[in-house]
């Protein structure tokens, strides 16, 4: 799945006023000048300042939602919930961190009572250190928009529990005592996971063929 086409789309569902804000309230303040001035004014309920703050963080939102739920449909409804999260609780960033690591955090709570709401369990990405190492024997980068979408399709494969703290260790920069918390499993498990994610990645990687979820199972 190409998941930059899926958030194109996803982006243009907004736009046409299928999603949280129609077109006409999409127009640019002449006097906004910057992300902080987006922030300031969208906490006074300016909705073409928040519109310029989704607008410019709306296809990470999407690439999280995508690589932890590993299915179209719900990551492009979980990020529309981000959002409209994002507008409530928008009066609770007090500038402490970054406005993208707090949105990230945000969006994770998000799809973590997604999950729980659902009663499913998912997943946790790779270092692009590591990621390099395993590719580049292909002579492949990762930054090129392929090797990125192919890395994301097998992360998508990988179990359930693996994915989920393989996307919140490396990818979100979680320690595995706050991720064991968040998913309620012991810090050992949380580790155990981690690895486990990482060595199926590692092979999928080098031999661009993925083993599967159920053939990996069998030999638990």
């Amino acid at each position: 799945m190409d998941s930059q086409t899926t958030a194109d789309k996803h982006h243009k569902k907004v736009i046409d006023g299928q999603g949280l804000f129609s077109a006409n309230k999409a127009q640019q303040s002449s006097n906004i000048d910057g992300e902080q001035a987006w922030i300031a004014q969208a906490k006074q309920g300016c909705q073409s300042a928040f519109y310029r703050l989704y607008e410019k963080h709306h296809k990470s939102i999407y690439a999280l939602c995508w690589r932890m739920l590993a299915d179209k449909d719900s990551a492009e409804d979980v990020c529309q919930e981000v959002f409209v999260v994002l507008w409530q609780k928008i009066n609770n960033f007090r500038g402490e961190s970054k406005f993208s690591t707090w949105l990230h955090s945000v969006a994770t709570n998000v799809v973590l009572g997604h999950l729980r709401k659902n009663k499913n369990w998912l997943q946790r990405v790779f270092s692009i250190e590591e990621q390099a190492q395993n590719v580049v024997e292909a002579s492949v980068h990762l930054t090129d928009d392929s090797t990125l979408m192919m890395l994301d399709r097998h992360i998508a494969r990988l179990p359930e529990r693996a994915r989920l703290v393989f996307v919140l260790f490396a990818v979100e920069g979680y320690r595995h005592e706050e991720i064991a918390k968040m998913l309620k499993m012991a810090v050992g498990s949380s580790k155990s996971q981690y690895h486990r994610a990482r060595n199926l990645l590692k092979e999928s990687l080098t031999t661009n063929d993925f083993i599967s979820v159920e053939e990996e199972l069998s030999h638990e």
